[in-house]
């Protein structure tokens, strides 16, 4: 069974940092775009960042504007994972990070991934 597990989360004050983790089994993730969303309460789910395979695009990246030189998406491929430092978390940051898989080159578009984890929860506050 494919399997994305996202872990990582918790609590942390404005200013903090959290680093996410999305370990895959029954596929390889560096065959994959991966790709990071979060929802918040009462909104729409949104892309924050994602990695092309080595193969698509060289391995380019996205990043959405708001999550712009504080976010950094990377691959561990030892361990069949992509990681997501994320630094300086403002209260908007809070949300549920789900990641996800595409074959293929990334996208921004939550429809077009075909494998996703469950979320881990991200509490940015005072």
């Amino acid at each position: 069974q494919i399997r994305l597990v996202e872990s990582g989360g918790g609590s942390v004050r404005p200013g903090g940092s959290l680093r996410l983790s999305c370990a895959a089994s029954g596929l390889t993730l560096d065959y994959w775009a991966v790709a990071w969303f979060r929802q918040a309460p009462g909104k729409e789910r949104e892309v924050v960042s994602y990695i092309n395979s080595a193969t698509t695009n060289n391995g380019g990246i996205y990043y959405a504007d708001s999550v712009k030189g504080r976010f950094t998406i990377s691959r561990d491929n030892a361990m069949n994972a992509v990681s997501l430092q994320m630094s300086s978390l403002k209260a908007e940051d809070t949300a549920v990070y789900y990641c996800a898989a595409k074959y293929g080159g990334g996208s921004v578009i939550r429809a077009e991934y075909d494998y996703w984890g469950q979320g881990t929860q991200v509490i940015v506050s005072s």
